[in-house]
């Protein structure tokens, strides 16, 4: 696990600053609640925004970065195959979402907690559940991305994150466009939704995990083939 743990240190920064701007604005937001009460999902939706870009940025370069900055020989200092390096970058990827979205709602929870407000667990649960695995889905169709390419496209990672958003609000306004919910992760993670619904939707929560999944194997078996530009 020493790559694994490599590249937490190397994220460490990012992540640090990440969470705690995106946190204190989830826990200043909530110190507006009682003017703003009408406006906790708009809120939450906009958490998810912020985590998805994150989640893009993240994934986007954490394959790339090596030929980006000409070091890829430094892959080849540890005693491991392709296919475990792909493994333990993508684990190093979990762990920092993880983290991120744990210490978010922490500042949620603190942030209700301060202000003496009622909060809906379920729903709230629920919420960072689907955010997570929104943020997920996005960063792995990024780390599939940053399989391929020999340079950090960092514009194409945000560009998607923008255009999925942009879909889910599309869907729900034009009855043409509605199957484009199958291919937007917002539309399982939004905050309305979640919190009017009180549950989270099976069928979307399964289409997004399965297109997770096609996205990370489709990035290792490239990425075990590629030749590693120096």
């Amino acid at each position: 696990m020493t790559l694994y743990k490599h590249e937490m240190k190397m994220n460490r920064k990012s992540l640090l600053l990440w969470t705690l701007c995106v946190g204190f604005t989830c826990f200043g937001c909530i110190l507006l609640y009682t003017s703003l009460e009408n406006s906790v999902k708009d809120m939450a939706d906009s958490f998810s925004n912020m985590g998805a870009m994150f989640a893009a940025i993240l994934g986007t370069g954490i394959l790339s970065k090596e030929e980006t900055g000409h070091t890829s020989e430094f892959l080849h200092t540890f005693p491991i195959g392709r296919e475990r390096v792909v493994f333990q970058k993508y684990l190093a990827f979990l762990s920092n979402i993880l983290i991120f979205n744990l210490v978010c709602a922490g500042m949620y929870l603190l942030g209700f907690l301060y202000m003496r407000e009622e909060i809906s667990g379920k729903e709230m649960a629920f919420f960072h559940v689907a955010t997570s695995l929104m943020q997920i889905e996005i960063g792995t169709v990024c780390f599939l991305i940053s399989a391929f390419v020999r340079r950090n496209l960092l514009g194409a990672g945000l560009g998607i994150s923008i255009m999925l958003f942009a879909a889910d609000m599309m869907c729900r306004i034009l009855p043409a466009i509605e199957n484009l919910k199958y291919v937007t992760p917002f539309y399982y993670s939004n905050a309305a939704d979640i919190f009017t619904d009180g549950k989270l939707n099976g069928t979307m929560v399964t289409i997004g995990t399965m297109i997770t999944i096609v996205s990370f194997v489709i990035a290792l078996l490239r990425y075990r083939s590629k030749d590693l530009a120096p």
